[in-house]
């Protein structure tokens, strides 16, 4: 018999423990096969299907005598998300650990493959987290770090990136340097963000830690021509010298028409529940394969080939990496199998149309705000350096009395951007149209009038 390790994933080990329900049992307790039919039964016949990158708003539920600039915050569900996460919900509540036997590998492998599609990516290089926040916390808990080693990062990042290498710095000697990369985000450019950047690489540099799109002010960071300096750089340096460009990508992921596959991104973390109006409480983790190697697990996974690892008294080699840093336990597994809806979502639109139709409602809103005496729009009018998230100064007075009396007032729903610097704060997505914006400048005119 042969010494080599058995190669078991984790439907062949559901099988083996006698796990795995055959379908017609599953059905019959109201689980896979009947949840997959209740989609049939229970869609809504008006809800008419996108087009031109405009989702129909039917698909939201949101109340119509608000309007609600806020999805970005917390993603409302579309119909189809919705009756997803049902479908799974019943599913569970009638079958339980049937359901659960069955549709775990089944729709965790739909979700990862879902997403790998959308990122143009290998499954095998996804993990799934609940959160951005849970995604930058692994990522940069057991990035691999000597004492002296060093991570960049900048003042403009949110807590979220910040406070986990504040934690890592305390843990083994390694350092974080925060650098600024602007002064005034309505006056940024390319030139001055990428001087910044190649400017504050050293050679103790193993990270540049990063945020995509700055909830902050709304600034999009360039971030291919940040590879593109993060890469020269690496020039001549080690595999584990190089330095990984560590991105929180949430404001962007969902909204603009890039990957970070394609950007130049060693590894991405993001949740789904924001402009992608995914599953709440759902997120993702990416890295190319050479980043995969310089990060270790935190949470034990409970992919099934790594649980057989562990029955054997052997370490999980054949696990994938995504799999292997996917935190194992129980989840909101409703919401999370639901991801591959939310992803084709996105698809059927066109990831494409949904940019664009992101760019020209917060276009619309810049330029309406900018045409409003007393209010100074901050971020950045040029597309290339913006994305859906529009901020902006009133009058220097405080934002979170602005923002009281536009719901107040004009039930008008906008935020606040949670930093030192506050400004008000708008977010307009595929769950809005044009007169949503209308409706929104001229509460703000009155306002500040």
């Amino acid at each position: 018999m042969s010494d080599e390790p058995r190669r078991l994933d984790r439907r062949d080990f559901l099988v083996r423990g006698g796990l795995l329900a055959g379908a017609t049992t599953l059905a019959g307790a109201g689980g896979y096969l009947a949840a997959r039919e209740l989609a049939h039964h229970e869609a809504d016949a008006q809800a008419a299907g996108p087009e031109a990158g405009e989702a129909d708003t039917r698909q939201f539920l949101l109340d119509p005598a608000y309007v609600n600039l806020t999805t970005f915050l917390l993603a409302s569900h579309p119909r189809v998300v919705r009756e997803a996460i049902e479908r799974h919900r019943r599913g569970l509540d009638v079958g339980t650990a049937l359901y659960l036997r069955q549709a775990e590998p089944m729709f965790e492998d739909e979700a990862r493959g879902a997403a790998a599609e959308y990122l143009g990516t290998s499954a095998e290089q996804v993990a799934l987290t609940d959160s951005t926040t849970m995604g930058l916390g692994l990522m940069y808990a057991r990035l691999g770090l000597e004492p002296g080693d060093e991570v960049v990062t900048t003042e403009h990042d949110f807590y979220a990136t910040h406070e986990p290498l504040r934690l890592r710095e305390q843990l083994d000697g390694a350092t974080v340097r925060r650098i600024r990369l602007y002064e005034e985000p309505e006056n940024v450019s390319v030139d001055v963000i990428v001087a910044a950047v190649s400017g504050a690489l050293r050679p103790r540099t193993r990270a540049l830690a990063v945020t995509w799109v700055h909830s902050s002010s709304g600034v999009k960071l360039p971030l291919r021509e940040i590879a593109a300096a993060v890469a020269r750089a690496n020039h001549g340096r080690s595999d584990r010298e190089r330095i990984l460009l560590c991105v929180d990508g949430v404001h962007g992921f969902g909204a603009e028409d890039a990957s970070p596959v394609d950007l130049g991104v060693d590894v991405f973390s993001s949740g789904c529940h924001k402009w992608l109006f995914g599953p709440r409480g759902t997120g993702l983790v990416w890295a190319a394969p050479h980043a995969w190697e310089r990060l270790a697990p935190t949470i034990p996974t409970f992919d099934g080939s790594a649980y057989v690892a562990w029955i054997e008294g052997r370490a999980p080699t054949e696990t994938p990496a995504g799999a292997l840093n996917t935190p194992g336990g129980f989840h909101s597994f409703e919401h999370r199998w639901a991801l591959k809806e939310a992803f084709e979502f996105h698809r059927d639109i066109g990831r494409d149309k949904v940019a664009a139709r992101t760019r020209t409602l917060a276009t619309r809103m810049k330029e309406g705000l900018a045409n409003i005496r007393g209010v100074t729009v901050k971020t950045p009018m040029e597309e290339s350096l913006s994305a859906g998230l529009v901020c902006c100064d009133v009058s220097g007075r405080p934002a979170g009395e602005i923002a009281d009396r536009l719901r107040e007032e004009h039930k008008v729903v906008a935020s606040v951007t949670p930093y030192a610097t506050e400004y008000l704060r708008f977010g307009p997505s595929i769950a809005n149209q044009e007169s949503d914006v209308d409706r929104a400048l001229e509460a703000v005119a009155a306002v500040v009038g």
